[in-house]
């Protein structure tokens, strides 16, 4: 069962033929409720007129063996002992009435019409209505009878009783049920197929989808795209975020692929220089470079804390402890701990705590020193104030500054601009871009411009804590 609606189009049609299929035969048992009752209130309607139209002939002092009964509908006219005083001709059984005989009673003795005084009864307003058979011509058939009590000429009170058929009523009824249970499964088919037909046209393209998808993951060529169809429906928007998901993900794995290919080319150095002077060292212990060997060490392990803490960056590794780091004690105590900068650094800063992790922030504000006093000439300036919600640090230098067309590239990794590469020392090129990942992960940013000192200013906005 459930590989037969397995099916996204399987699933609709059946659903779609059930509603349906709830709702004609909800509909169709009101129609025939509706028609049953208009039918039976048509003939409850015409057993009245023809009890009234008897009664008032009764009433009018017509005698009951000249009344004119007529041969379509039976008629039977009962008095208060129930006995019958008149019936129609054709009249040969029937239930339902005060009497169920057929034979009119004589009239007794002193019961003459032709001793009537000459005046005129009385005919009830409302009649009263059951249900009952009547044989007729020796044709049994239901019938709705209305009885109408009146008060012949004598003073007599008589009740008639006139039938309509209910044959018209159940023929239609039974007609109007079966053409339902005839069209009802042919309907239902249609529904079933139209659905089936219009499902499987709007989802092709969701399996063009599909299929391009699979063949991506099959091929591992990221970029190819999933076709997006000319609408503008759902299906559209899915195939739209789709690519856009595919872009970003190549964007992703390339970015990754050179990220691997940069670090591997970063480490070959050290690692070559390290593994020589080993080498000459255990051939010529004489000439063992042990400074060197331990600047590489150094180098080899920086550039692998560099690496291990983009890796928790990229795995969205961020600030969970509620604990405030005050800014201008952090930005004073890793001053305090810099005894081999190149040129003096100057401290502007201000009372301000925001929330996040001290290790990585301390980070921060080592790697923009660091970039500063490479590029510096004479001095650079650490402020730290606070500017509404957000505590922000700035880092400046009187050197040449960051061309307006590299201030975004710079923050890129391994990326070194010309001028630094030739005046590195033993930078990997990943110290601003871990700065701006761990600002953008502490919910800031961090971007450059011009000092006033005719060098870079990098600024670190963050948000502002207690």
């Amino acid at each position: 069962m459930g590989k037969v609606f397995g099916s996204v189009r399987a699933r609709a049609a059946l659903g779609a033929t059930v509603v349906v299929a709830v709702a004609l035969v909800a509909a169709g048992i009101a129609v025939l409720a509706v028609l049953q009752s208009n039918l039976a209130d048509r003939a409850e309607v015409d057993a009245g007129a023809t009890a009234r139209a008897v009664a008032s002939k009764v009433a009018g002092g017509v005698p009951y063996q000249e009344l004119d009964l007529g041969d379509d509908t039976p008629v039977q006219i009962v008095d208060e002992d129930h006995r019958v005083r008149a019936v129609s001709d054709d009249l040969q059984a029937v239930t339902g009435t005060g009497s169920s005989s057929v034979r009119p009673v004589p009239a007794a003795p002193g019961e003459d019409d032709d001793d009537d005084d000459g005046g005129a009864g009385e005919v009830s307003s409302t009649p009263d209505y059951s249900s009952g058979t009547a044989r007729v011509d020796d044709k049994t058939a239901e019938y709705r009878w209305a009885a109408v009590e009146v008060t012949d000429a004598r003073g007599e009170d008589v009740t008639v009783y006139a039938g309509a058929p209910l044959a018209t009523e159940r023929g239609a009824v039974t007609t109007v049920r079966n053409a339902m249970l005839l069209g009802l499964p042919l309907l239902l088919v249609v529904v079933a197929a139209v659905t089936w037909l219009v499902t499987r046209r709007a989802l092709r393209p969701v399996e063009g989808i599909r299929r391009e998808m699979a063949a991506i993951t099959a091929s591992t060529d990221l970029a190819r795209r999933v076709p997006e169809p000319g609408s503008h429906d759902e299906v559209a928007r899915l195939a739209r975020t789709t690519n856009e998901t595919l872009t970003a993900l190549e964007a992703s794995v390339e970015r990754q692929r050179a990220f691997v290919a940069d670090a591997s080319h970063e480490l070959r150095s050290p690692v070559a220089s390290l593994r020589t002077q080993l080498e000459v060292g255990a051939a010529h212990p004489e000439l063992l470079d042990l400074d060197g060997a331990v600047e590489d060490v150094v180098r080899l392990q920086r550039l692998a804390a560099d690496l291990l803490l983009l890796a928790r960056l990229d795995a969205g590794e961020r600030p969970t402890g509620e604990t405030p780091v005050a800014l201008d004690a952090l930005v004073r105590e890793e001053l305090a701990q810099r005894v081999a900068d190149r040129v003096p650094v100057r401290d502007e800063a201000a009372p301000v705590a925001v929330p996040g992790l001290r290790g990585q922030l301390a980070q921060v504000l080592g790697n923009l020193v660091d970039n500063a006093q490479r590029h510096a000439r004479s001095g650079v300036r650490v402020t730290v104030r606070e500017e509404g919600r957000w505590a922000v640090l700035e880092v400046a230098d009187d050197g040449a500054g960051v061309p307006e067309a590299e201030r975004e590239r710079i923050f890129e990794r391994f990326v070194r601009l010309d001028d630094a590469r030739s005046r590195d020392d033993g930078g990997a090129g990943l110290g601003l871009a871990i700065a701006r990942d761990v600002a953008v992960r502490h919910g800031g940013t961090l971007a450059v411009r011009t000092a006033p000192e005719g060098g870079a200013l990098f600024e670190l906005r963050l948000p502002a804590g207690p």
